[in-house]
């Protein structure tokens, strides 16, 4: 974990995650804004589905230590493929992926490559956030969590934030989940506080086309 952990920046404060980009001028602009994740979503069902707007070779021509792919109840060999491909420094599994898919996927990708695993939150009680943490954290590098949804995320809604102090939580986490400039101020109640937010809907004129100066107003207030 410690050569993967090189990937990222080299500072300790609040990093930020866009994702659901899918156009290469945004993505530019977010890359000399020095945007700490970059986030392409590999799932056909996503109205941000990158494939309908870019192609792994571009994506692996993107100059950047962030790009991260997400992929909801794929297959192994898809995901490991479109790793290598896109030149993706992170996986994160979206779905229902078990500890046991985890272990497998570790053994096709890249040594370097971190995963990200996906705790969905919804009507569970801290004593089952629990259970699935202590299940899966030492077969990935980081936690993200997020509202749950049929449509596995961009729903633009937040969860209780106050649940996660309810757990351990062993791993750097990204914070997802309806996160905007309104409710930003609330990060405060956290007492383990995230490795970085992870942005999406909030943050869009429309799917899949961000309103970067909302961005970078973010940007500049959490670092």
């Amino acid at each position: 974990m410690m050569e993967r952990q090189k990937l990222l920046p080299e500072n300790d404060l609040l990093k930020l995650k866009v994702c659901g980009l899918t156009q290469l001028e945004q993505i530019e602009k977010l890359t000399v804004m020095k945007t700490d994740f970059l986030g392409f979503i590999f799932y056909e069902k996503s109205p941000r589905y990158i494939l309908n707007h870019l192609n792994l070779k571009q994506i692996g021509e993107i100059k950047h230590r962030g790009k991260a792919g997400v992929f909801v109840n794929e297959s192994l060999e898809r995901i490991a493929e479109t790793a290598e491909k896109a030149k993706l420094n992170f996986i994160q599994l979206h779905g229902d992926e078990s500890k046991d898919f985890t272990i497998e996927l570790r053994k096709k990708i890249h040594p370097e490559t971190g995963i990200i695993k996906v705790i969905r939150i919804g009507n569970q009680i801290s004593d089952e956030l629990q259970q699935i943490i202590n299940a899966n954290f030492s077969t990935v590098d980081y936690f993200l969590f997020d509202t749950d949804s049929r449509t596995f995320g961009g729903t633009g809604k937040t969860f209780d934030w106050n649940l996660l102090n309810e757990i351990e939580i062993p791993l750097p986490y990204f914070l997802s989940g309806g996160i905007s400039l309104e409710n930003i101020d609330k990060l405060k109640i956290l007492k383990q506080n995230p490795l970085a937010l992870y942005i999406n809907s909030r943050f869009e004129k429309e799917p899949g086309i961000k309103d970067l100066e909302k961005i970078k107003f973010l940007k500049n207030n959490i670092k």
